[in-house]
């Protein structure tokens, strides 16, 4: 397959670290992930496709040694593999010129020349590689529904002044987006997720939930209830 990553594709941040040695994988999946964030707005895809765009190269590379493909590659497969999934179809050519701008700033897009449909073939053949090693398993249940859901009821339940003056759905949201640069989507179920980030954000800013002191069982553990939302 023909190599997307920075060298092809442009500049921009390696899998190596500065003395040219392999950078430790959880790193260069930040990086690569962080791409896939950026890449999917420029490209207007919603959340819940990026989100599904970082899960499946998180679990392509659960399966995959890193070192055996191009993770930039497999990235922008993942967004062409996501948009098909979640029904927001890109074309190859737009997530093409996306990267290249991403990795060179300023940039024209590219001729549509040789060095063009090798890229694009190697999406497209990466794309089903990536199905025979997912096994075809590729829809996933993300937390946002139930980070909603949980903010709704928690708004409720708050003091107004106090969600008012505190960003407590904005930190959340961008908690649950960060949470994405790792593997947490694939070790945890998504309603732990949702519970999780939330949480986080009450800590971060000093906020109780009112009576919890005086109720049998946390907040959180009612959240995290066996329930689903469909």
């Amino acid at each position: 397959m023909e190599a997307v990553g920075p060298h092809s594709c442009g500049g921009g941040d390696t899998a190596r670290g500065a003395e040219g040695w392999p950078a430790p994988e959880a790193r260069v999946h930040f990086r690569v992930t962080r791409f896939i964030m950026e890449a999917g707005v420029k490209l207007g895809m919603q959340s819940i496709p990026i989100a599904t765009a970082c899960t499946i190269y998180h679990k392509f590379f659960y399966e995959i040694n890193l070192d055996a493909y191009d993770p930039y590659l497999v990235a922008m497969s993942s967004l062409y593999l996501a948009g098909k999934v979640e029904e927001q179809h890109l074309r190859t050519r737009d997530i093409i010129n996306v990267s290249n701008r991403y990795f060179h700033p300023g940039s024209e897009p590219l001729e549509l020349d040789s060095r063009f449909w090798a890229l694009r073939d190697s999406i497209v053949q990466c794309e089903l590689l990536m199905l025979r090693v997912l096994r075809f398993q590729v829809s996933f249940q993300h937390p946002h529904k139930y980070l909603l859901h949980y903010l709704i009821s928690l708004k409720n339940w708050l003091n107004r002044y106090c969600w008012q003056r505190t960003p407590i759905s904005v930190t959340a949201w961008a908690l649950l987006r960060d949470s994405y640069h790792g593997g947490l989507c694939l070790r945890f179920r998504a309603q732990h997720i949702a519970v999780a980030v939330l949480h986080l954000a009450l800590q971060a800013y000093g906020v109780e939930v009112p009576a919890e002191a005086e109720a049998e069982k946390p907040w959180w553990q009612i959240y995290t209830m066996d329930t689903e939302i469909p």
